[in-house]
């Protein structure tokens, strides 16, 4: 059920990204707008690939799901606060896009360490 919940909330990310790509495009261009957009259609694959990864069982389930999860919340961190920059002129909130961004750096690391869990705790 989580990686349904994971899968879903990918499909809303990939969505939500193709508004602001249009929105770069025709509305706001040159806003940076495009930047969110690409990070969240780009997570959204991300996360759909490792839900796979996950169902295979390829990688360190505890840790992959860790990473699944923060590359959702980054994303949506990330690439809200330039939303409402763009669109409303305000922030999410004081230093929503460089936790984003840290949560996703983290998150990438957290994917590395889930192979490398795997090696681990294979049985022979």
């Amino acid at each position: 059920m989580a990686l349904t919940i994971l899968i879903a909330l990918a499909g809303l990310m990939g969505a939500s990204g193709v508004i602001p790509a249009a929105a770069g495009a025709h509305a706001a261009p040159n806003a940076g707008i495009d930047s969110a957009a690409y990070l969240l259609l780009f997570h959204a694959a991300a996360v759909i690939g490792g839900a796979a990864l996950a169902q295979q069982g390829l990688l360190w389930r505890p840790l992959l799901l860790a990473a699944l999860i923060a590359w959702i919340v980054g994303a949506c961190l990330f690439s809200g606060d330039i939303a409402l920059r763009t669109f409303a002129g305000h922030r999410l909130f004081a230093m929503a896009a460089p936790a984003g961004g840290i949560i996703l750096i983290a998150a990438w690391l957290a994917l590395a360490a889930a192979a490398l869990g795997a090696l681990i705790h294979q049985t022979p």
